[in-house]
């Protein structure tokens, strides 16, 4: 005989069981862990919000020095070519 697969874990509980066994905590107190500052947070309920886009955009900016993605990857494609394109002494 096989075992079923609930048997052979353990316990296997629904989506919704995990979610009413969750903890939840206040979201300020998530967001101060985190390091977003309470004005860049916009509480929805106690458990949840948005976070600002400023906020947002400052730590990419942030995290990349200063460029967007786009420009990021502009200079990568750009880089490529460079690196793959003959040079006019190899030519000759």
């Amino acid at each position: 005989m096989r075992k079923q697969l609930g048997e052979a874990v353990g316990e296997v509980k629904t989506d919704i069981e995990i979610a009413r066994a969750a903890r939840k905590q206040p979201i300020m107190e998530v967001g101060a862990r985190l390091g977003i500052p309470p004005e860049h947070l916009l509480p929805y309920g106690h458990d949840k919000a948005k976070v600002s886009a400023e906020f947002i955009a400052a730590q990419r900016r942030r995290r990349t020095g200063g460029s967007s993605w786009s420009q990021r990857s502009t200079r990568r494609r750009r880089a490529r070519a460079r690196r793959r394109r003959p040079s006019v002494s190899s030519m000759a």
